[in-house]
């Protein structure tokens, strides 16, 4: 902390003039536009690249940034042609954040506080092979558009969703007709979304086999979209797999690893395995990328904790009576794996903020026994099932990219504080990341994973989604005990040319975006 506070007082003992990036006078700017919305001044900009910051002003007009540089506009120009001028006081001035993994109902709730107060400005829903389960994805995001949310959104359809939609929930190999169907379905909501998310862990993605997945990451690709992954399977003895399962998609499509973790894995030579499987298949020409959260908890339905063949109610209770003995064997053994009963934190009713320790204490009954009377579908809970040296050498690989994982209503602290804790932790703490390494992997390099070619970077021309801070009074205050505590720090989120949240309140209206996607390399 010491040694990040006397760089900070250090860079700002330069005179200004070192660092300013252009220069402009107001004639200049007033013969090109008659009237300017935002001006920002006397701020540290971050581009978003990875480069130092610099001292510059920032010019917006409507929702783009036209200037970026030193600004001499006088009284007269203020009063009569410029909407607004906001004092940075030598605060960071960054891109907008961008969130790899989020999720979320807007139609339900359009205001994602949670997310703002994080300084992130734009979201991805339809994660872990799930979206609305609509006949037509563009009608309800049309919704959206109309009702307004306060952020912007780039939409996926999940996997999972298709194979509903398709009518092959469980089934293991669909007709050659099923199929058609699915692909069908599929390429015509790639014309708007940003590709197709799957969670191969969860029901019913789980069934699906690798000739389906391949034909699936053809569309993907021909139509230049992302397959957005919740692994197969995160264990760490299974990882292997379930990444070289992807990586044959890669083939055809530009992947990504969502959330990526090792599961009771240990040590940084665990993470040098994920992180050299990845590296050679760049090497390959296969075009793959990964976020992570920063946390050693995940959190998700309990349904994970119990085998392929009793995690739907009705397989469960056939369990129950045919395989009941294999069934408690399974559940013992997956736990202790798992860093025991004291690792699992439910997050519902009515058992919230107890471990399965606790609650088998308290109904007198083996652990495996206490997840049978809750069943597969009962509860959600925190796992702390990570190392913290393997997630760390994770998250500080350079192309690995920053996620929350969160939702608005979420138990897990990671919704309400991940954007944040990274500043707070891994710059500032332990002094691990730079500042401008951490905004380059939350701004700039997500925004190149999806394909969104105006935004994630301070430069003229881009969208003027931004956000002002100075990184030391930056604060995760969610924890696992109150996880809906906001973030604290973030001074000022721009979206869209609007200012959205400012000295840790929202303003009225409603300013972000369905996006658009473009082209994804491949």
């Amino acid at each position: 902390m010491k040694f990040y506070l006397n760089i900070l007082v250090a860079s700002l003992l330069f005179l200004p003039q070192t660092f300013l990036v252009n220069s402009i006078n107001a004639s200049e700017f007033l013969s090109e536009y008659s009237e300017i919305d935002l001006v920002i001044t006397n701020g540290r900009l971050l581009d978003g690249l990875g480069n130092k910051a610099v001292f510059a002003d920032l010019v917006i007009v409507d929702d783009e940034i036209v200037y970026v540089g030193k600004t001499s506009f006088d009284a007269k120009d203020f009063k009569q042609r410029i909407k607004r001028q906001l004092d940075a006081k030598q605060r960071i001035i960054a891109p907008g954040f961008i969130d790899l993994h989020t999720h979320g109902n807007p139609l339900k709730t359009p205001v994602f506080e949670n997310f703002l107060a994080m300084g992130i400005t734009t979201i991805t829903l339809g994660q872990d092979g799930s979206s609305p389960e609509v006949v037509d994805l563009s009608n309800w995001l049309a919704k959206v558009e109309d009702q307004g949310i306060s952020l912007n959104l780039a939409m996926f359809v999940g996997h999972g969703t298709l194979r509903s939609q398709t009518g092959i929930n469980r089934t293991t190999m669909p007709s050659a007709g099923d199929l058609e169907k699915m692909l069908k379905l599929l390429d015509g909501t790639l014309k708007y979304t940003f590709g197709m998310s799957t969670g191969l862990e969860y029901n019913p993605g789980l069934n699906a086999l690798e000739d389906e997945m391949i034909a699936l990451a053809k569309v993907v690709g021909t139509n230049k979209r992302l397959i957005m992954s919740h692994l197969r399977n995160e264990d760490d003895d299974k990882i292997q797999v379930s990444l070289e399962e992807l990586l044959k998609q890669g083939l055809h499509a530009k992947i990504h690893v969502s959330h990526l973790k090792s599961v009771y894995g240990k040590g940084e030579k665990s993470a040098e395995k994920i992180l050299q499987i990845l590296a050679n298949a760049r090497k390959q020409n296969i075009d793959v990328s990964a976020d992570i959260y920063p946390y050693n908890a995940s959190y998700a339905g309990i349904s994970l904790l119990f085998p392929v063949w009793a995690k739907t109610t009705e397989q469960f209770n056939v369990a129950l009576i045919e395989r009941r003995a294999e069934l408690e064997s399974f559940l013992r053994n997956k736990i202790i794996k798992r860093n025991g009963p004291e690792a699992t934190l439910l997050g519902t009713p009515p058992y919230t903020g107890k471990t399965l320790a606790d609650i088998s204490t308290e109904l007198k009954i083996p652990f495996e026994q206490v997840l049978i009377k809750i069943g597969p579908k009962g509860a959600s809970g925190a796992y702390f099932i990570m190392d913290d040296a393997l997630q760390t050498r994770l998250l500080l690989d350079p192309q690995v990219s920053i996620s929350s994982d969160g939702r608005q209503e979420g138990f897990h602290p990671r919704g309400h504080g991940a954007f944040a804790k990274i500043i707070e932790e891994y710059v500032i703490k332990r002094e691990v990341l730079s500042l401008e390494e951490a905004v380059r992997k939350m701004t700039s390099q997500s925004a190149n994973i999806l394909g969104i070619s105006d935004r994630g970077v301070l430069q003229k021309g881009y969208k003027a989604d931004l956000v002002i801070f100075d990184p030391v009074k930056i604060k995760a205050a969610a924890s696992y005990s109150k996880p809906h505590q906001l973030a604290q720090g973030f001074d000022v989120v721009i979206i869209n040319g609007k200012i959205a949240r400012e000295d840790q309140k929202l303003t009225e209206g409603l300013f972000g975006k369905v996006l658009k996607p473009s082209a994804v390399n491949k």
